[in-house]
């Protein structure tokens, strides 16, 4: 793990925190390699039913990447390949919420997209500025934006760069809800335990059909959640979910 990536885990919950606050947690390529890291140890871990990401600090979720490292890249394609760090978020088989502290810029806007859940801290501001120094995002900026605040809104903020509060990205739909400063990471925990006491296998399953229903024409979605559904109820934590029901107490779900 980099010195400004932290990671850890308590009560099936892992938490990366970008820590950074000196350079409003930009990301460096160390950090971007660490997080790919927590990331596949979260996919291989059945310890961890759930993943929050956050920025150290009241002042950033994160500013992107750091701007000073990406003339270091040999040619623009070496830039094009580079590790990605919303790649890797996306890839997380795990559900994700985004704890939003402060600015999320660039980058660390297409950081909390690449999360399920995104949770904004009333102080949050978001925006897609590259096309004030000369270029556009690249880590799923126009597509997470026309998919999470439809075309008009997401216009607006690639053609102009200009920030938005949290007030208004909750009521165009990038974040589900706004929460005073001191609240957000006792929400986002609160978000994070309700998922963890859920099947696990259930959870990743309703990722993947959630994600799939996104992107498949409306039948062929139908189709496949039901293809999923068989799958989950042949485990045995449907089967102990059903006798938990049965016997009116709480299923001890084990991810299998």
């Amino acid at each position: 793990m980099s010195a400004n990536l932290r990671f850890d885990i308590a009560d099936h919950v892992a938490t990366i925190t970008l820590d950074r606050t000196e350079k409003l947690n930009a990301m460096t390529p160390g950090m971007a390699a660490a997080l790919v890291d927590a990331v596949a140890t979260c996919n291989a871990s059945n310890e961890v039913r759930v993943v929050i990401v956050t920025g150290a600090g009241e002042k950033a979720f994160s500013a992107g990447s750091d701007i000073s490292t990406l003339d270091a890249y040999a040619t623009p394609w070496d830039f094009r390949n580079r590790q990605d760090y919303c790649d890797a978020l996306r890839a997380c088989r795990k559900p994700v919420i985004a704890a939003v502290n402060g600015y999320a810029l660039g980058g660390g806007l297409e950081t909390a997209m690449a999360c399920d859940i995104r949770i904004a801290s009333a102080n949050a501001r978001f925006a897609a500025p590259e096309i004030k120094l000369g270029w556009i995002g690249g880590g799923g900026m126009a597509a997470g934006l026309a998919h999470s605040i439809g075309m008009s809104n997401a216009a607006l903020l690639l053609y102009t760069g200009e920030m938005v509060d949290a007030a208004q990205a909750c009521a165009w739909g990038l974040v589900s809800e706004v929460t005073p400063p001191e609240g957000l990471l006792p929400r986002v925990r609160e978000i994070a335990a309700q998922i963890a006491a859920r099947a696990p296998i259930a959870a990743e399953t309703a990722k993947l059909n959630l994600h799939a229903a996104h992107q498949m024409p409306y039948d062929k979605a139908i189709e496949y959640e039901r293809d999923l559904q068989a799958i989950c109820f042949a485990t045995a934590d449907a089967a102990e979910g059903r006798a938990a029901f049965a016997e009116r107490r709480t299923p001890d779900f084990q991810r299998r």
